[in-house]
């Protein structure tokens, strides 16, 4: 069939009413219960069987079946719980083996929100669902349940789809609200509709008139609207604040607490044991309070938050060392909106494949490097550089699979200092441009090759941000610690036969951490093993002059930028006990 041509739907006063369905659509019927949504797809799969189409139903929620099986229907099912993307590849894998003009009845759109625990995922995935299924002229049926959503979440899912139906059912008769009917129009299409109950196919959806009727459906939906939940907020932001009352009134469940780990910290067992055993739920409402968006945090700053609760409850003696904890947390959902928004995800599901692993990843870098962030996202990025003012900051990133158990993926991904100097607009520039480099870095040939040598290329990768203050001082218009590092669980150097690699190494530097991560040529940083941390690399003097660290790493706020710079030719400036 050609793109657009009518289809009967089962119920010939709907037909009339739309002045049908055309192949193309996507349908969003907004429902109360399912069983409403059930009341239109049920005759649409039955007339979609006696034309002959190809009807599939997309499985994959935990609520009772729409269809049952039956003759000239394909089910095909799948697992939420395995994340957003690949989930959604296989979703697209599946619309892409149907090809055209197949039929499909989805599941409800609101299950995925229980799985994803956000409403701004659900939206992503119907944003890049339903324009493959309009390219392939398609029809598709998606309910969804009304009043579990924040009005951003509806809004993305109006504006994407072709149709959009409210579904009210009371006092004897089914109401039918067309809100959005895509390239057709007539005077009264969109007002509210009934026809009484029970109904055959010839069911006739009469314009709802006259005072009496009118009052009578609005009171319907009044009472509708009370039982709904605040949809000023995303789901994951009413949890929260919901958990937050209930531990304010002194109850905070067991489940309240997994499902907070699960949806923001990790969902890996062994951390989840530990984050329990340190955690208290006091933590988990300040990490909300200083997180952008939903989704993970990532292992990166998981890890970091872990240990230094761990330290906090296991080492007291060294509380008073500690600088208080500012960091802030761009949540993984917001990487995949900015991928959506930017119409990647296309680009994005190439790269996953074997073929395009590699051949699509410098397109999907180029665009990763280009995009713009929904406003929204800004203006909270705005408020956060107004918390930091002009200290300096770096933003980290902070993977799904980065810094976990097997997987360290140190030196993949980029990180990014921000002097974070001049004007406010200027500040959010360069610091939204230091968040794309860090999306990109995802796409780097080093980090591909880590993924696929430890065959996690076909696994989720979403990449969350760390953004922290950067410790140091002044001197003068230079800012840099006197001293960073990085550590290590095992030590691949055993310079004294009494060391134990097992106890860990340090790599340490002055200035900026940044050359103990990545060595130069010609510079050294000072090693040492934790169990006999004083012992010498070199034995001569000659030998500790010549592998000593020449250069160093910092951020000069004057020129606004991270600049290496031969010690030597500070060192006059250099406090004593820095020297």
């Amino acid at each position: 069939m050609g793109a657009f041509d009518k289809i009967l739907s089962g119920l010939t006063g709907m037909d009339e009413l739309l002045n049908y369905i055309r192949m193309g659509d996507n349908v969003v019927w907004s429902v109360s219960d399912l069983a409403d949504f059930k009341f239109f797809a049920v005759p649409f799969a039955e007339q979609a069987i006696r034309d002959g189409r190809n009807l599939i139903y997309m499985r994959f929620a935990e609520h009772e079946p729409l269809l049952t099986p039956r003759p000239g229907l394909k089910i095909c099912e799948f697992d939420p719980d395995r994340g957003f993307e690949a989930f959604t590849v296989a979703i697209h894998d599946r619309i892409a083996k149907e090809g055209k003009d197949a039929f499909y009845v989805f599941d409800s759109l609101s299950s995925l929100q229980s799985v994803w625990y956000t409403d701004l995922m659900m939206g992503n995935f119907f944003r890049v669902t339903c324009p493959y299924l309009f390219q392939l002229d398609t029809v598709a049926y998606f309910p969804l349940l009304r009043g579990r959503h924040s009005f951003d979440a509806v809004a993305r899912i109006r504006d994407t789809t072709q149709l959009l139906l409210d579904v009210y059912h009371g006092d004897g008769r089914m109401y039918l609200h067309p809100l959005k009917v895509w390239n057709r129009y007539s005077t009264r299409m969109f007002l509210p509709h009934s026809c009484r109950l029970p109904v055959s196919e010839q069911c006739n959806f009469r314009t709802v008139d006259g005072g009496v009727a009118m009052s009578r459906y609005y009171q319907l939906v009044e009472e509708e609207e009370e039982k709904n939940q605040d949809q000023n907020y995303d789901s994951h932001d009413r949890f929260f604040a919901l958990a937050k009352i209930d531990y304010q009134r002194g109850e905070f469940s067991t489940e309240t607490e997994k499902q907070i780990i699960e949806s923001t910290l990790t969902r890996d067992r062994r951390l989840q044991e530990m984050i329990r055993r340190y955690f208290r739920p006091r933590d988990y409402f300040q990490l909300r309070d200083r997180m952008i968006g939903s989704g993970s945090l990532g292992g990166k700053a998981c890890g970091m938050l872990l240990s230094r609760k761990i330290i906090h409850t296991e080492l007291p003696q060294y509380r008073a060392y500690f600088e208080p904890h500012d960091s802030y947390y761009i949540g993984s959902d917001v990487f995949y909106t900015y991928i959506v928004s930017n119409n990647c995800w296309e680009t994005r599901i190439a790269q996953r494949s074997d073929e395009g692993y590699f051949a699509k990843a410098g397109t999907l870098r180029e665009a990763l490097l280009t995009g713009s962030f929904p406003p929204d996202i800004r203006e909270k990025f705005r408020s956060m550089l107004e918390y930091f003012g002009q200290s300096p900051i770096i933003v980290r990133s902070s993977s799904f699979l980065e810094d976990g158990f097997g997987n360290a993926f140190a030196g993949k991904y980029e990180s990014v200092f921000c002097v974070n100097q001049g004007t406010p607009e200027e500040r959010l520039e360069a610091f939204e441009e230091a968040v794309r480099r860090v999306y990109a870095s995802t796409m780097d040939i080093s980090a591909l090759e880590y993924r696929k040598q430890r065959g996690l290329q076909h696994s989720d990768e979403q990449m969350a941000i760390l953004v922290q203050r950067v410790s140091g001082r002044y001197l003068e218009d230079l800012f840099f610690p006197a001293a960073a590092g990085v550590g290590y669980s095992y030590s691949s150097y055993r310079w004294n036969k009494y060391m134990d690699p097992s106890a860990g190494l340090l790599r340490i530097v002055a200035g900026l951490g940044t050359r103990a991560v990545d060595r130069p040529d010609h510079d050294y940083p000072r090693l040492a093993n934790l169990d006999r941390p004083a012992v010498p690399m070199h034995n001569s003097e000659a030998e500790r002059h010549r592998f000593s660290q020449r250069v160093m790493d910092v951020l000069d706020t004057k020129e606004n930028e991270l600049k290496s710079i031969e010690i030597d030719s500070i060192m006059a400036r250099l406090p004593l006990w820095l020297v």
